[in-house]
């Protein structure tokens, strides 16, 4: 008699020894247990999933007046007691039959055939004459439901946490792409809007999620394989099957570029699908293809469970004995700042601003990059591209590619960033003030983002997102609409600051500030416009003797006003005091949130002027509101007091940059974006690489 099995003679009426127990390994506090019933008046048959326990309450199935028990199993089968028997002075006797009394039973691998393995209870009287014996057939299988949960770019076996989320550099879990880009080249359309994949390209945009089983050729009669999602996540995710067996016929879907055979398993009309058994050591690959970004009401994690399904009787619902999950947590929305090299620079051209168009084209070939210039036809007049779109990307271990954000403002350039930048590997998101005003604050120009900064000991390695609002107390003030604001604090990985633009008539943070790279400290300084700097370079030129220099030459319809009449002008001064206080308050927070010293502050002589409502504009063009690529700045011309043959505004932004290693080229855009109370970064648009920093390496 095999040493596995109990040895207690049948016909006799007492053991012939003491029971022989096969030892299963010790309990796993993460173990999944299920309740296995057992019946004396039937074989019962179970199908055992490999790492799991199956849990037989002995007492629940014993005869009337049972005492005593003892357990036989096939090679196959591991199992112990629990609680331990008590000890007995008769060590020849079974163990003591308990209401408590339990079987844990577990296998080490996958069966080659249904129920070929078996485990047997006999029931023992009070003279140990036998009272009954149930009996049950195991079919051992192994499934695993996989995701690439330690973010290497591949889906490992079994990864003991890809059940659940965790940030940082030792955390885990699955990362999902919204897959908001366009394979499609005949007909305009995200691809997230489409059920069907049309093209092999489209799955570098889905993460890979795998199905691993091992086992008999069938599942026993009944029991079934089920993917299934909650209602809650239905309108974030979906999932498709792929029917490609092998990795010579996916290579051969990718050179015809064209795939059908990938059909939809669930989405928000298909919560819950059967999936295929295939038998032997099989594994079946999905696709699970983001739909939306975390927002206000959506925390980006996403949950897939696979269920095994036990038959129950007949007219009833099959019952799961099993349950395996993965946890995906959407990617972010990601903006980058100045400090990252630029990649293709945006503008419009439209009937006026032909010197504007040469003075950028100059620039960006010095840097080496690509120009995108939107032409009238698709702008119509509309020249504010900062203001229609901000660049950011998306980004996972298998793939990464540029997302265009879309402003709820909707000028006439409102068709480009969806008809023009939407494409392959080029998404694009917005967001819609259904049942909000929009006004001038829900431009880009009024969204930009830090570089990166370390803050009272916290890092913040992609940089802090910034935005402009109106005063605290301010009754009627302008804000963004709450839908950008929810859209922007739900990211996560760039924890937004709320500046105070609302004093300024159009409203837009790059009116008073833009970060430059540096060689040294942070690796980058704030630039703020200063009326006291522009004040205290107007009063060294009087005191130098160029009082009389002036302001606006060469500028035709353009008055033009000289250093003494701005240092007399007392209205002007007392404009300019509150402009400055509005923009120290700001230092302040910047200061605070960034985790800045004055020496990583450079305040730029620019003044302003207080028109209707007590809103602020730029007296001369501002130097501020300029276009960072590389070491190269496309910075407003200022057309400032000529003095010995030279703008001493332009002489020192170039004394100030140039400490930093920086080349200051010096735009006219006057005519066409200044008095329309504009400059060169209103008009100009950046897309630049990305972050080597990977955002859920996050301490969050």
């Amino acid at each position: 008699m095999s040493s596995s099995e109990v040895q207690f003679s049948e016909q006799n009426s007492k053991p012939a020894a003491k029971p022989l127990k096969r030892k299963a390994p010790a309990p796993d506090a993460e173990m999944h247990q299920r309740t296995l019933r057992l019946s004396c008046e039937e074989t019962t048959q179970a199908l055992y999933v490999v790492g799991t326990e199956l849990k037989v309450n002995v007492s629940r199935s014993a005869p009337p007046r049972s005492k005593y028990f003892s357990v036989r199993c096939s090679p196959a089968v591991q199992y112990r007691i629990s609680p331990p028997p008590p000890p007995q002075t008769d060590d020849t006797l079974p163990p003591l039959l308990t209401p408590k009394s339990t079987i844990l039973i577990s296998m080490d691998g996958a069966s080659e055939f249904a129920n070929d393995s078996k485990m047997s209870v006999k029931y023992y009287g009070e003279k140990t004459d036998v009272l009954g014996k149930a009996v049950v057939l195991l079919t051992a299988v192994e499934i695993s439901l996989d995701v690439d949960a330690d973010r290497d770019g591949v889906v490992e076996k079994n990864n003991p946490n890809k059940g659940s989320w965790k940030w940082g550099p030792n955390g885990h879990g699955a990362i999902l792409l919204v897959n908001c880009d366009s394979e499609s080249i005949s007909k305009k359309k995200q691809d997230s809007e489409s059920e069907e994949i049309s093209k092999v390209s489209d799955l570098q945009d889905m993460s890979r999620m795998v199905l691993r089983t091992s086992g008999p050729a069938q599942l026993p009669e009944g029991y079934q394989l089920t993917l299934h999602i909650s209602q809650s996540n239905a309108e974030s995710v979906r999932v498709f099957r792929s029917r490609v067996q092998s990795h010579s016929q996916l290579k051969k879907l990718i050179f015809k570029n064209f795939i059908k055979d990938y059909p939809l398993v669930l989405s928000k009309a298909v919560l819950s699908q059967k999936v295929p058994y295939e038998g032997g050591t099989a594994e079946t690959t999905f696709f699970v293809e983001g739909l939306r970004f975390p927002d206000k009401d959506f925390d980006g994690l996403i949950t897939i469970n696979l269920s095994l399904l036990e038959p129950a009787s007949k007219g009833f619902p099959e019952t799961p004995i099993f349950t395996d999950k993965v946890v995906f947590r959407m990617a972010p929305w990601i903006m980058t700042p100045n400090t990252l090299d630029p990649v293709e620079v945006f503008v419009c051209s439209t009937a006026d601003n032909y010197q504007f168009l040469k003075g950028i084209r100059k620039l960006v070939q010095r840097c080496g990059c690509k120009l995108r210039v939107c032409h009238e036809y698709m702008n119509r007049g509309d020249r504010w591209m900062q203001d229609e779109v901000e660049f950011g990307y998306i980004d996972s271990p298998h793939h990464s590619f540029p997302v265009v954000l879309d402003s709820p403002r909707d000028g006439y350039l409102q068709d480009f960033p969806y008809e023009e930048l939407l494409g392959p590997d080029f998404g694009y998101v917005t967001r819609e003030a259904w049942n909000e005003e929009v006004s001038s604050l829900d431009s880009f120009g009024n969204l930009e983002v830090s570089p990166p900064v370390t803050v009272n000991g916290k890092n913040y390695p992609l940089g802090r997102i910034i935005i402009g609002v109106a005063f605290p107390t301010a009754a009627h003030g302008r804000n963004m609409t709450k839908v950008v604001q929810d859209f922007l604090w739900a990211q996560k990985v760039q924890d937004p600051i709320a500046l105070f633009s609302d004093w300024l008539c159009v409203g837009h943070v790059d009116e008073f500030m833009t970060f430059v790279p540096a060689p040294d400290r942070k690796g980058f300084r704030l630039l703020l416009a200063s009326p006291d700097a522009g004040y205290k370079l107007f009063q060294g030129l009087q005191q130098d003797g160029h009082g009389q220099a002036t302001l606006f030459e060469g500028l035709a319809d353009q008055e033009q006003i000289t250093v003494d009449d701005i240092l007399s002008n007392q209205q002007l001064r007392e404009e300019n005091n509150y402009v400055q206080g509005c923009i120290d308050w700001n230092r302040d927070v910047l200061k605070r949130e960034l985790g800045l010293e004055d020496e990583d502050i450079i305040d730029l002589p620019i003044l302003f002027k207080v028109e209707k409502e007590n809103r602020a504009v730029a007296f001369y063009p501002d130097m501020v509101n300029m276009i960072v690529l590389g070491k190269n700045l496309g910075i407003p011309k200022p057309f400032g007091p000529q003095v010995n043959g030279r703008c001493a505004l332009e002489a020192e932004m170039c004394s100030l940059m140039g400490e930093l290693g920086l080349s200051c080229t010096f735009i006219d855009d006057f005519t066409s974006y200044h008095k329309l109370l504009g400059e060169v970064h209103c008009g100009s648009n950046v897309r630049r690489a990305p972050f080597p920093y990977k955002w859920w390496n996050l301490e969050l």
